[in-house]
């Protein structure tokens, strides 16, 4: 496999499986990437197991929008979207110098807007 553009963007989890999904179901595109049929079933098997399978764009906005006033880089709201952390210590581990950048009151702040557009429904729960 050849790289033909060195990190042209970045992808979120939703988005790959967007496009996963899109490659399956178009038959024309299949026969053409017949050779990576195992690795994109298997990827869209595990993204259906991350929190990406319950995103809808709407929420996606929602939530890089709310972001916005914790000055985060494009890889730690990257991060965070793929993840969807649950507690103060997986911040800590998205959000690097998280001690120095976030007080107490913003990482339950930021966990806070993880749960209000990242969170499970109620009938997943």
């Amino acid at each position: 496999m050849e790289v033909l553009k060195d990190c042209s963007a970045y992808l979120s989890n939703y988005e790959v499986l967007n496009i996963l999904q899109n490659i399956k179901s178009d038959k024309k595109q299949k026969m053409k990437q017949n050779q990576l049929a195992s690795i994109t079933y298997q990827t869209v098997r595990y993204l259906e197991e991350t929190p990406c399978k319950r995103q809808i764009p709407e929420k996606i906005r929602g939530f890089l929008k709310a972001l916005e006033p914790y000055n985060l880089t494009k890889c730690e709201k990257l991060t965070l979207l793929n993840m969807s952390p649950k507690t103060p210590l997986e911040i800590q581990l998205i959000i690097e110098d998280s001690e120095d950048r976030l007080t107490d009151d913003e990482v339950n702040s930021l966990l806070q807007v993880v749960v209000n557009f990242l969170g499970e429904d109620e009938q997943d729960g």
